[in-house]
């Protein structure tokens, strides 16, 4: 059996962890990851225990059962990841419907899975809804966005359009636009199940004055999205309290969609 912490898959989510925390994106404990594993992936490295740590998930998702996910812990800190990935991370299989998760590797301290695992069990299933291949969500709190959530109207539609205006290839980046939730209580099945929703639609959820949600088909597609958005809104705050002479027009907008063949959401251009 091959050494788990060789797995290209755990080397990959550490150094996304140690370059979360380098762009002060995850403070303290702030922020999570979780990262959905092939079978066949992980089989090479995973010698599961015959009695395996069972730990309630305080939620059910049949549509998830039986499937391995590697994901980050509650109360760990994202610089410590690349230092001891066994204690701040772990690999799990849901059994029972999603009610329980199974430790296969890693939490070697005790630990279990963050806090937010319901919320990122309920944007897998909503995902993999729309998207066989996908396989991350990603949550963290990036300075601009968090900041843009205190100042810019939360209407989605608004919100959208200002992030697709501050650069010309953010709506190739994400053309469904954004998801915006009002302030929520983090941590419980009501912000996870209201963001799963909205996972329906695109890729992207803010939570106001918290943070982001993003999902793809690999770390480096997810953590580009929230870069792209969370750069966008770094330009915005920029500019927003200065007279503008120019933008990026509803009819630029559609020209470099029709380039790079993507289909924006309609009812965000006028």
């Amino acid at each position: 059996m091959k050494n788990m912490l060789d797995a290209p898959f755990v080397t990959e989510l550490v150094r996304t962890c140690t370059n979360m925390y380098a762009h002060g994106w995850d403070e303290r404990n702030g922020g999570n990851i979780s990262l959905r594993l092939d079978e066949r992936e992980a089989a090479e490295y995973l010698d599961a225990p015959a009695a395996p740590r069972r730990e309630p998930t305080g939620f059910s998702c049949p549509a998830l059962d039986g499937m391995l996910f590697l994901v980050t812990g509650t109360g760990k800190y994202f610089k410590n990841v690349q230092y001891d990935p066994a204690a701040n991370l772990g690999l799990v299989r849901l059994t029972d419907g999603g009610a329980c998760a199974e430790v296969l590797w890693g939490f070697s301290d005790g630990g279990r899975f963050t806090s937010e695992f319901a919320a990122h069990m309920m944007s897998h299933a909503a995902r993999l809804g729309i998207d066989p291949e996908s396989r991350v969500i990603l949550h963290c709190h990036p300075n601009h966005l968090l900041a843009m959530t205190y100042v810019h109207d939360l209407d989605e539609r608004a919100f959208t359009r200002t992030l697709w205006q501050m650069e010309t290839e953010n709506i190739f980046v994400f053309p469904e636009g954004v998801g915006v939730l009002p302030w929520m209580l983090c941590g419980t099945n009501e912000i996870g199940a209201a963001t799963a929703e909205k996972m329906k639609r695109g890729r992207i959820v803010i939570w106001a004055q918290h943070g982001i949600y993003g999902a793809g088909r690999t770390l480096d597609e997810a953590f580009g999205l929230i870069e792209t958005a969370e750069k966008a809104a770094e330009v915005y705050l920029k500019i927003a309290h200065l007279p503008w002479k120019q933008t990026i027009t509803d009819d630029a907008l559609r020209q470099i969609a029709a380039h790079f063949g993507v289909t924006p959401r309609a009812e965000y251009l006028d």
